[in-house]
């Protein structure tokens, strides 16, 4: 080993901010430690971990079709009304395509696991089902607009 192969090695550990460098080679043992300002790691007290609460994750449901959450969460004059939920984030459809007509209106007598929507979740389209038979009273998103987990998309008159 010659002055240019340590510079080289020197280099190296510059380059890639290492620590501490060790090489054994016939016979020839070099170590090359960075200096630093600071009390030698076996003078330094180890800092004692500290237990801190973590939030409790949240499972999101998974992004596939199928019925929403449907609940029933208004009455309206004596008339019990199912909520149906985004069950995923993503950008709300009315239509099946650009230009076609709407999957429901206002209105319309829907029933259990017909497509109400579709909601565009990372290039997927899901088809957004009613899990209850009624009559669609109101829709709270506007077509194209993106919708979060939970967000109300219609109410249904529960029949």
């Amino acid at each position: 080993m010659d002055l240019e192969d340590i510079k080289q090695i020197l280099s190296l550990v510059r380059e890639h901010d290492l620590s501490e460098f060790e090489l054994e080679r016939e016979g020839l043992k070099l170590r090359v430690r960075k200096a630093s300002a600071a009390v030698p790691m076996q003078a330094m007290p180890m800092p004692m971990p500290v237990a801190s609460p973590m939030p409790a994750p949240v499972a999101a449901p998974p992004p596939q079709a199928g019925p929403a959450n449907a609940a029933p969460e208004e009455t309206v004059g004596g008339v019990e009304l199912a909520v149906i939920k985004s069950p995923i984030v993503g950008t709300f459809y009315r239509t099946p395509e650009p230009g076609a007509r709407a999957f429901v209106e206002v209105g319309d007598t829907v029933k259990k696991g017909q497509v109400l929507c579709i909601i565009e979740a990372m290039k997927l389209m899901n088809e957004i089902e009613s899990d209850c038979d009624g009559e669609i009273t109101a829709i709270y998103v506007e077509n194209g607009k993106p919708v979060q987990f939970g967000d109300r998309l219609f109410a249904v008159r529960v029949r």
